[in-house]
């Protein structure tokens, strides 16, 4: 491994800001780490009406040791973006550890990187990963070999202290855990789909529903390509 630990978060139009920012506040505290997060065209990427800017290029970062890909409502156009698939396979090839938060996993999936792997996703879309041949996993954080994953959106933040941990040790993510005082306490316990009341979830996946087909149109056409 390289004397700094080289971490990438790869982004694209539309992502799910938390997605990334929740990891990169834990991970940017890990010690002997440079997190680098680019996208496909570098400069400018909008994010849930926030905008990131000085972002470098994905083809001027010649490898890493952690790769992450975030979600959000942008999958849909990464999965069929065969420049942006082009640079993820690129750099997961040599990353030690490949990594998603969210619908980042169903980009992996159309990068061709999850036959046969255990893998998380958000609760509305995790079914999709069977048609890349992944195995579609309700965990919060999933792990099979070198590939982690995790779930929908704040479950990130999750992923990443799993990620220290595995790279520094426990101690180091609980240190970093307490550092931003993550004790998570929600005023309702309705954030996944067995746990909300049946109206919430009702609206909630309609809501979802009107990007499902396009969604699940996108999937088995990259999947073809796989």
């Amino acid at each position: 491994m390289r004397q700094t630990l080289q971490i990438v978060i790869a982004l694209f139009p539309d992502v799910t800001h938390l997605d990334f920012t929740g990891p990169h506040q834990i991970l940017c505290r890990l010690p002997g780490a440079t997190v680098t997060v680019a996208s496909l065209a570098g400069g400018e990427i909008e994010a849930d009406g926030l905008v990131f800017a000085r972002l470098p290029k994905l083809s001027d970062i010649q490898a890493c040791d952690v790769l992450i890909v975030p979600g959000g409502f942008g999958t849909t156009a990464a999965m069929g973006d065969p420049d942006f698939i082009s640079e993820i396979r690129r750099l997961a090839d040599g990353a030690k550890y490949v990594c998603s938060v969210c619908t980042g996993s169903l980009v992996l999936g159309a990068a061709g990187l999850l036959k046969g792997k255990r893998a998380a996703c958000h609760w509305a879309w995790r079914d999709q990963l069977a048609l890349f041949g992944a195995i579609p996993d309700a965990a919060r954080v999933a792990r099979d070999g070198r590939y982690i994953t995790g779930g929908g959106v704040t479950a990130g933040i999750d992923f990443a202290l799993t990620m220290v941990a595995e790279l520094a040790g426990d101690d180091v993510a609980q240190g970093i855990q307490l550092a931003v005082e993550y004790a998570p306490a929600p005023p309702f316990n309705s954030g996944r789909p067995e746990l909300a009341p049946p109206k919430v979830l009702e609206r909630i996946s309609t809501l979802y529903g009107k990007a499902m087909d396009e969604r699940v149109e996108a999937a088995k056409r990259a999947a073809e390509r796989v």
